[in-house]
């Protein structure tokens, strides 16, 4: 059995039956936990083992967990700046905020993958333009270079971790007001004005390797009358054909208003999936989960399957060993630090 198209949640903190027998449809590759799922270190890693133990290949387990405002796991992990902490550094110090920067990629990593997560959705590769709060302080900086610099040595420092980088959110939400959980966000700027600037860091970060990218529920309705993640010429013609990306394309939550405009569930998995995604998610509605499953009628591509097989997590370490970790010790205290600043 390969690793399906969709993604979807659980309830709590533990699986129960039901949760069971729907991981293992074959339309479903991977599982996304939330700030409800979690309660402990230990806790969690049971879940994400129990959930691993179901199939082979073992389904994706994954989380948004970037610092700051977005970081589902608290007690007893380490908590991370929002990223344009390191932006502001940057300004003053760009040797010691790249520096930091990969500290911060190997920390959040290794702690997740110390309870079995295999990636998380980061980094924010959105510009800070003063317009988008929920982008806000999760970018890295206003600045396209800033922002591919300091992206760059967070994936290098979670590749050290044994994670992949995820970049989001395609071809950028900074510019647009409206949040894309509770409305659908138009950006009337043009390709050549979003291409000079939003773009760039997605360029270039496909160009050292990015492994994945979601799109945004955002209308660019001046290239596009689609949402990106809906749109064929932006994930067939820009993403794959003129940027060259060959990694994994995920959906946003299809669950999001952002997403409401495209049609019911299941037309919104079947349209996300038809414009080039990889994975399409479908998150805190698990009716809605399996009204995917039951009305879905999708061949996935062998290519789709391949890319996802390529996200599992490596460097494997115990919660307990890496509480003894020297290096661990020492670069929780350097990020911790960060926060004083």
């Amino acid at each position: 059995m390969t690793l399906g198209p969709i993604m979807a949640d659980v309830a709590g903190l533990e699986l129960q039956d039901d949760e069971r027998e729907r991981l293992m449809h074959p339309y479903i590759g991977a599982v996304i936990l939330f700030a409800r799922n979690y309660e402990s270190p230990e806790q969690v890693a049971v879940l994400a083992q129990n959930i691993h133990r179901l199939r082979e290949p073992r389904l994706l387990v994954c989380v948004d967990h970037e610092g700051g405002r977005v970081q589902r796991f608290r007690k007893g992990f380490t908590e991370l700046p929002p990223m344009h902490r390191f932006g502001d550094l940057y300004e003053d110090n760009p040797r010691r905020a790249r520096r930091l920067a990969e500290q911060c990629g190997w920390l959040l990593a290794t702690e997740l993958r110390a309870v079995d997560m295999d990636f998380s959705f980061t980094p924010v590769l959105d510009m800070d333009r003063g317009i988008s709060k929920v982008v806000g302080d999760r970018a890295f900086h206003s600045s396209p270079d800033i922002i591919t610099n300091l992206a760059h040595e967070l994936m290098h420092g979670l590749k050290r971790g044994g994670m992949v980088a995820i970049g989001k959110h395609f071809p950028g939400h900074g510019g647009v007001e409206a949040d894309s959980h509770v409305d659908m966000p138009v950006d009337e700027r043009s390709y050549d004005d979003i291409a000079m600037e939003d773009l760039v860091p997605f360029s270039r970060m496909i160009e050292y390797g990015l492994a994945g990218i979601m799109p945004a529920h955002v209308i660019y309705k001046n290239v596009d009358p689609m949402p990106a993640g809906f749109s064929r010429f932006w994930l067939q013609q820009v993403l794959r054909k003129r940027l060259g990306f060959e990694g994994v394309i995920f959906s946003d939550d299809l669950s999001m208003a952002g997403a409401h405009v495209v049609g019911d569930m299941v037309q919104r998995a079947r349209t996300a999936l038809q414009a080039g995604c990889d994975m399409a998610l479908v998150c805190n509605d698990p009716d809605s989960v399996d009204t995917v499953l039951d009305g879905l009628d999708w061949t996935q591509n062998p290519a789709s399957a391949m890319r996802i097989s390529r996200l599992h997590g490596k460097n494997t370490i115990t919660w307990a060993d890496l509480q003894k970790n020297r290096e661990y010790k020492q670069t929780r205290d350097m990020v911790s630090d960060l926060l004083a600043l």
